[in-house]
């Protein structure tokens, strides 16, 4: 905090007089959002310990300001403590105009009057200021590419199809996903995609729309920005709305390129699902993983999203694993029920409380840790089999709790597939502990060395783990405990 008070008042010449830590459009994220203010200015403060996407933040809003777009001005930066300063443009979210003005599922014609001026400053980003932006400080990818794709569609794989226990054949939904691929990667990208251009992302200030949350922009295709926007879930734009703004965009658009519109409507639907796919692994990441159930509140909407476009969107290639998928979803009343609960209800407890012991070591050292409650069994998972940060110069004197080795574990698919499957099993034995009365469980990590996967495994599973009802959670990283000493 007190390197975003040094930052405000180097800029404004006077001392913060209050501070107001936020939430709002950017709680999904890991930063710390934070207005500072002193009389007759304000500022929001950033704290975030990934430098590369502090750097593309910066690098683009600089970019944007450049070309004159309604981007928040940079008042200050200190990197090496992963801060930033920049402009306040207020508390008013699109999402929040929004949610004001509608009554019984009409929207307010002021509201879609600023859906039409935000779609109409979408080509700016994407075609107008795209063609000189440095796609070098792009984070964690320069493109939406194949890579990219791959890790949206396996988060909605492992983070919500496994963890909301809908079935699916592994294999043949990787059939679909390649067909996927395939088809996304054919329709033109060489635009800059603004990744997240949702309602919660754009601020209305005296009426007109200003624009956040593009860090993770890269280059890509034009149909993901817009479908993100028309098909934001919880803002549950009507379908016939939706075409109206469709076809506003697609006008606006044809006055900086040459536009084809049957050929981008022929990639526009597979966009429409994978944009969709990702929000629900996310949601289900911050939701079932994390345990913050608001997230989950946001499902039943996707779904109506998804039935809408299983009626009527037509795609040029058969999924037919993923649509089977699609349509478990649909008939799931736990997901449909999430939007009217916080989220899915915990066992009684009829006992004691559990304590959950969570390990990370070495099997090199001094191998598994031995269960001292007397209670025996639990569980020991080993981790040597997926990628290892040890190998790598610059994580060798970091250990799993750092944010870069962190970040590195979390772009490999096999830890999350290892993940998902470990807490499964951890979670049908936690309930089954629970509604017996069991007091103890351990759930223990090993990998080589005991400092980069067993413990980032670890942490993962104490941070599953701790906002269930009843249940303690006691976390060891015995290697880095013991060196420690």
């Amino acid at each position: 905090m007190d390197v975003l008070k040094r930052l405000f008042e180097k800029r404004f010449r006077t001392p913060v007089a209050r501070v107001e830590a936020l939430q709002g459009q950017l709680s999904g994220s890991g930063r710390r959002i934070i207005r500072l203010s002193a009389e007759n200015v304000s500022a929001i403060g950033i704290l975030y310990d990934v430098r590369e996407e502090n750097l593309a933040f910066l690098e683009f809003s600089r970019h944007f300001r450049r070309h004159g777009l309604p981007v928040p001005e940079i008042y200050g930066e200190d990197l090496d403590h992963g801060a930033y300063l920049e402009e306040d443009l207020g508390d008013t979210t699109l999402f929040d105009y929004l949610s004001a003005n509608r009554n019984e599922g009409k929207i307010a014609p002021e509201v879609v009057e600023a859906y039409r001026k935000s779609l109409a400053v979408l080509p700016r980003f994407q075609v107008e200021s795209g063609r000189d932006l440095n796609y070098k400080v792009c984070y964690p990818r320069a493109s939406f590419d194949r890579q990219s794709i791959a890790w949206d569609l396996n988060y909605f794989k492992y983070y919500f199809l496994r963890l909301a226990g809908i079935p699916f054949n592994e294999q043949a939904l990787e059939h679909d996903f390649g067909r996927l691929t395939k088809l996304l990667l054919a329709s033109p990208h060489d635009y800059f995609l603004y990744r997240d251009f949702q309602s919660r992302n754009i601020i209305l200030r005296d009426g007109e729309p200003h624009f956040v949350d593009y860090q993770g922009g890269r280059k890509g295709a034009l149909q993901y920005d817009v479908a993100s926007l028309l098909y934001d879930a919880k803002a549950d734009i009507p379908p016939e709305l939706r075409q109206q703004l469709l076809d506003h965009y697609l006008n606006v658009l044809a006055g900086y390129i040459p536009l084809d519109r049957a050929a981008f409507l022929e990639y526009y639907h597979g966009y429409v699902y994978i944009r969709i796919m990702q929000a629900l692994g996310a949601y289900g990441f911050r939701g079932f993983y994390e345990r913050k159930p608001h997230f989950l509140q946001s499902v039943p909407y996707a779904l109506k999203n998804i039935r809408w476009l299983l009626h009527n969107a037509k795609l040029p290639v058969e999924l037919p694993t993923l649509i089977e998928a699609f349509r478990a979803m649909l008939a799931s009343e736990k997901l449909q029920n999430l939007g009217g609960t916080a989220q899915p209800p915990n066992p009684e407890i009829s006992g004691a409380r559990l304590v959950v012991r969570v390990f990370s070591f070495s099997f090199h050292r001094n191998g598994p840790p031995k269960d001292e409650t007397g209670n025996g069994g639990g569980f020991v998972f080993d981790g040597r089999s997926l990628p290892n940060p040890g190998r790598e110069e610059r994580f060798k004197a970091l250990t799993g709790k750092d944010a870069p080795v962190a970040e590195y574990l979390d772009q490999q698919e096999s830890v999350h597939q290892f993940f998902s499957n470990a807490a499964a099993l951890v979670d049908s034995s936690v309930d089954a502990y629970r509604s017996r009365g069991f007091q103890n469980l351990m759930v223990a990590f090993g990998c080589t060395g005991g400092q980069h996967r067993s413990v980032y495994l670890a942490e993962q599973m104490a941070k599953h783990l701790r906002d269930k009802n009843g249940i303690e959670v006691v976390l060891h990283h015995r290697e880095l405990e013991s060196s420690a000493k």
